[in-house]
């Protein structure tokens, strides 16, 4: 029986010199020299991983996951596909599309857990190992997948919190730019929990950033007493910032996640600090792990534990020794 294609619509192929790849954002898949060390045990044949996240097309988190999956799959001489999308169903649906393409494992990302539940069950049935990454840390081990790497967002929260107290914050907005995402509703609730002010969430549109300039905007208009905007993403930092510059408030503004651009506003000191899980190691774990256990049989955390990529600090007291990493495009 012939194995159907993937979605063309939702997935993103192309095999390519490992350099070529490096430089294209949008690449999906990677190859390396025929002489690599990639082969399986069995037959010697490149083994085929795909990786499946939640991420928005364009979204510059999303590429250093990619990036650092990029670089772990030509130096392991493994076939890699790339697939995302920001809809449950259809996540699921391009995990389906990996089964049945018979590929050697799954790496995957579980912002909305219950709707990735049966296609994880599915690939675990016929044989194919799966790993989470970025998103799931309570749940990747109930789910059934066999490692997880990531930051733990509960843990990431609650530092932002006791960071908040010690620069003496009063009020602080949580802007959470996807509902239902259990990692960002987790830091908020972690910041919640820790911090000794008071914490309110907002809800906006990550999907168009002119939006959420205008929301959070308008929510500092409405309550002049917040004075601390958290966000969960690079892209949303530099929205607030200029919510805070569009209605003259003088809240300060952090984030969760890093980026070229946040690395800068950091040390121009529009962004106080950015809370990084580093995603470029997330990617490159995800698929070198699959590889290892595929070609040797290891498991990172031995299958019981998470292997922690953050959190980490960056301010201006430090953002230097990163700033060179995110030039090169891998922070």
């Amino acid at each position: 029986m012939k194995t159907p294609p993937p979605s063309p619509a939702r997935v993103r192929v192309a095999v390519l010199p490992a350099a070529a790849c490096l430089l294209l954002a949008g690449c999906s898949a990677v190859g390396g020299s025929d002489d690599a060390s990639g082969a399986d045990t069995a037959g010697g044949a490149r083994l085929k991983i795909t990786l499946i996240t939640h991420g928005g097309e364009g979204d510059a988190f999303w590429e250093l996951v990619q990036k650092g999956a990029q670089v772990a799959a030509a130096k392991d001489n493994v076939e890699l596909t790339y697939a995302a999308d920001d809809e449950p169903a259809s996540q699921a649906e391009l995990m389906r599309d990996a089964i049945r393409q018979k590929v050697d494992g799954i790496a995957v990302t579980l912002a909305k857990p219950t709707a990735m539940a049966g296609p994880v069950a599915e690939a675990r049935a016929a044989g194919i190992p799966v790993i989470g990454l970025n998103s799931g840390i309570d749940e990747w081990k109930s789910a059934g997948l066999l490692e997880y790497f990531g930051q733990d967002e509960s843990v990431a929260g609650r530092a932002v919190g006791d960071k908040l107290d010690d620069l003496k914050a009063k009020h602080a907005l949580c802007v959470i730019h996807e509902r239902g995402n259990v990692a960002l509703e987790a830091r908020c609730a972690g910041v919640k929990k820790a911090f000794g002010g008071e914490t309110e969430n907002l809800y906006v549109d990550g999907t168009d950033m002119d939006a959420v300039t205008a929301t959070v905007g308008a929510r500092l208009t409405q309550n002049p007493d917040i004075d601390e905007v958290v966000t969960n993403g690079a892209q949303f930092a530099l929205a607030a910032v200029k919510s805070v510059d569009q209605s003259r408030s003088k809240a300060h503004v952090a984030t969760f996640d890093l980026n070229k651009d946040l690395v800068k506003a950091v040390q121009d000191g529009d962004v106080q600090f950015a809370v990084d899980q580093q995603p470029y190691l997330q990617g490159y774990l995800a698929v070198d792990s699959l590889w290892l256990y595929r070609t040797n049989g290891n498991t990172l955390g031995g299958g019981e534990a998470p292997v922690l990529t953050g959190p980490a600090f960056v301010t201006k007291a430090n953002v230097a020794s990163v700033a060179n990493f995110a030039d090169n495009g891998t922070r």
